[in-house]
């Protein structure tokens, strides 16, 4: 009989921590929550303040009777999930049903699963503390008083299967905001002037700056014009600036900056890279010799840019023997920022030691990849400032002035090992330019003058969109990934060329929340809450009267919306074609994910059609079909013939209205990081897609 009762949420865990706790200890899964409110009703007691009413998970019957078995027989039981509110409530639920005093010692918390860790939190369980397991309480009581509310308002009065929530429908709101700039916006022209100059053999690159020292814009031709009317072909070097520039490596992971980064090098979405964390951070077996199973990385739920002092410790010592002295950073850490809860550290290796090639017979490719990002970032963190030389050259001619910059790395530092990614996908090289010195002159070899137009602000992709939650404090760590998921699966969004664009039901949930319900979408609003739900994890507040606060304003909106909107029709609209099955006439439906064809004589007949959009090829393989834009069940887009089933032709990549001018087969344009280019389906003619 074991003497101690160890619970955590996954298996995976628990396997790990009962080697490293040994024979004295069992160690059981609570597979997550154990308690939740009820599906079918409300489950929150407006009139008794707020009074949660919770019930046993469905399916979690089997595992809650484990549990209790297991607990009847140990001396003590300690309470182990995750480090953070929802890890929390979980223990304080367990804790209620195994009959747990809640102000015993039987909570315990580690933020990397590895043994001595493992060991060193079991020397310090400390009681539940009940402002988290509140601040949580208060969240999923808040979030419930809106879904439940809204919701049946939105089936009676729109569609059925309609749903809002708090988080989603500002990140919502964020998106619908950026299609009208976007719808809105209005291009203006502007011009610019490149300049290939040439110091003997040797040419370099500068642009117009402006007149007498002042910055000129360019607005039009006739601007462009008056300046090159000035220029002749000599330009004399009025000054040269050269300088040390030093650049700082960017902090350890966070929840919200590794989502970001993993999206823009690893092109994953944010659902995809706390999956994987959650396996890194679990434990994974790297056999006997190395420890069997162990967790690989901290915690990855975290707003904290802490890094504990051993692991600083073993990153200097690792430094020092791989790189040099040199290479070792002294910067101080910076501050928290406003609103981190602080709790635990930044996401990094559990160990600098296991470097990413030591394991990659072990990972999976996904797993090597993350940990790998993972790994570099942190010693990046703890490595020296990249030294780089700049050049600054402005060049005279007639008062016109040019300037032509230059760069060089003079010490690599932090790069050596990580370079911060872009959404631009810039990258840093040196830009030399020749040895000039003031009073020099040069000759320009060619002058470009350019026009251009101002562009929309782009849409968001999942990187960004997470990046802008963060930015403005709506959600938390745990929230951003199911957030960007709920809006999806709900179709009031979809994902096009990996950018969201809203669909015409999600602007009209949108628009029906700004009228009645401004508060919810509101970002600040938003933001206030989630300061609230802080302030009640710290103890400074009641979570009933932060609910009752919120309530008494949403309960007028609520009943003055019941009274006041007005019910929505969405009629179908004519398509102008005729049904093959019954000969009636079909229409086009609002679904889950925007329009379709239907027929109009459902329910009799249920035929029903995607929308295609036609892309101007004729069908490769049948010729006489034309090739038509279509999506998959899980959203992505993909190309085949509109002949389908008659014929198969698909391709995921889009094909070109042209032939392949050396073998004529079928071109089609494939999209990566870098951008797009255009390839022979058949043989190896490639060619760039100018931007």
């Amino acid at each position: 009989m074991k003497d101690y009762l160890v619970i955590v949420e996954s298996p995976a865990k628990a396997k790990t921590i009962e080697r490293y706790l040994g024979k004295k200890y069992e160690v059981k899964a609570s597979m997550g929550h154990v308690r939740d409110l009820p599906k079918s009703q409300m489950g929150v007691d407006e009139k008794d303040n707020f009074k949660p009413k919770y019930i046993t998970i469905r399916g979690k019957g089997d595992v809650l009777k484990d549990l209790r078995k297991s607990a009847k027989k140990a001396k003590k039981i300690f309470l182990a999930a995750d480090p953070d509110r929802e890890g929390e409530a979980i223990a304080w639920h367990l804790a209620h049903i195994l009959n747990v005093d809640e102000t015993s010692e039987c909570r315990v918390v580690f933020n990397e699963i590895t043994k001595d860790a493992i060991k060193e939190s079991f020397k310090h369980p400390r009681t539940i503390d009940i402002d988290l397991v509140d601040a949580q309480q208060a969240r999923r009581v808040l979030d419930r008083l809106v879904g439940y509310n809204i919701s049946p308002l939105l089936w009676k009065k729109v569609k059925k299967g309609l749903s809002a929530g708090r988080v989603q429908s500002v990140a919502m709101k964020l998106i619908i905001d950026r299609e009208r700039e976007i719808e809105n916006f209005k291009p203006e022209e502007y011009w610019t002037i490149e300049a290939e100059f040439l110091k003997d053999e040797t040419v370099f690159e500068g642009s117009f700056y402006g007149i007498n020292g002042k910055k000129e814009e360019l607005k039009s031709e006739k601007d462009v014009n008056v300046i090159l009317n000035k220029l002749g072909d000599k330009f004399e070097i009025d000054k040269v600036t050269k300088r040390e520039r030093k650049r700082n490596p960017a902090q350890a992971f966070i929840t919200s900056s590794l989502q970001q980064e993993a999206a823009r090098k690893l092109n994953f979405r944010a659902r995809k890279t706390m999956m994987v964390a959650q396996q890194l951070y679990e434990g994974i077996d790297l056999g006997r010799k190395a420890g069997g199973i162990t967790g690989l990385i901290t915690y990855m739920r975290t707003d904290s840019t802490r890094i504990s002092d051993t692991a600083k410790k073993e990153a200097v010592d690792y430094i020092v023997e791989n790189y040099g002295e040199e290479y070792l950073g002294h910067s101080k850490p910076k501050k928290a920022k406003e609103g981190a809860q602080d709790a635990h550290e930044a996401i990094r290796p559990t160990s600098i030691l296991r470097d990413p090639k030591s394991l990659k017979e072990i990972l999976s490719r996904d797993q090597l990849r993350l940990y790998k990002l993972i790994w570099e970032r942190f010693l990046a963190s703890q490595m020296a400032p990249a030294v780089m030389d700049t050049m600054t050259v402005h060049l005279l001619n007639n008062d016109v002035e040019f300037r032509a910059t230059g760069s060089k790395i003079k010490f690599k530092g932090f790069m050596k090992v990580y370079i911060e990614g872009t959404d631009d996908n810039k990258k840093v090289e040196d830009k030399l330019l020749p040895e000039l010195d003031e009073a020099m002159e040069v000759k320009s070899k060619e002058i470009s003058p350019n026009q251009h137009f101002t562009q929309p602000p782009p849409r968001y992709t999942e990187a960004r969109l997470v990046k802008t939650m963060e930015e403005l404090g709506i959600g938390r760590p745990s929230t951003y990934a199911p957030t960007l998921d709920t809006i999806q699966r709900r179709g009031y969004v979809t994902l096009d060329n990996k950018r969201f664009m809203p669909t015409e039901l999600g602007t009209i949930v949108n628009e029906i929340m700004e009228e009645f319900f401004p508060e919810i979408i509101d970002v600040e609003f938003t933001v206030k809450m989630e300061g609230d739900l802080d302030s009640i994890e710290e103890g400074e507040n009641n979570w009933v009267n932060i609910i009752d606060e919120f309530y008494q304003g949403f309960h007028k909106r609520l009943e003055k919306a019941e009274q006041e909107m007005e019910k929505i029709e969405i009629k179908d609209e004519p398509a102008g074609i005729d049904c093959e099955n019954c000969g009636h006439e079909m229409v086009y439906k609002m679904g889950r994910y925007g329009k379709f064809l239907a027929c109009s004589n459902f329910p009799d007949c249920r035929n029903t059609k995607p929308i295609l959009k036609e892309i101007g090829v004729k069908c490769p393989k049948c010729k006489d079909g034309n090739v038509v834009e279509r999506k998959s069940k899980k959203r992505r887009t993909f190309y085949g013939c509109d002949n389908f089933p008659d014929c198969d032709f698909v391709s995921w990549d889009k094909p070109i209205a042209r032939p392949c001018p050396k073998c004529d087969s079928l071109l089609v344009e494939k999209k990566n990081k870098k951008g797009a280019q255009v390839a022979c389906t058949n043989c190896d003619y490639k060619e760039e897609v100018q931007s």
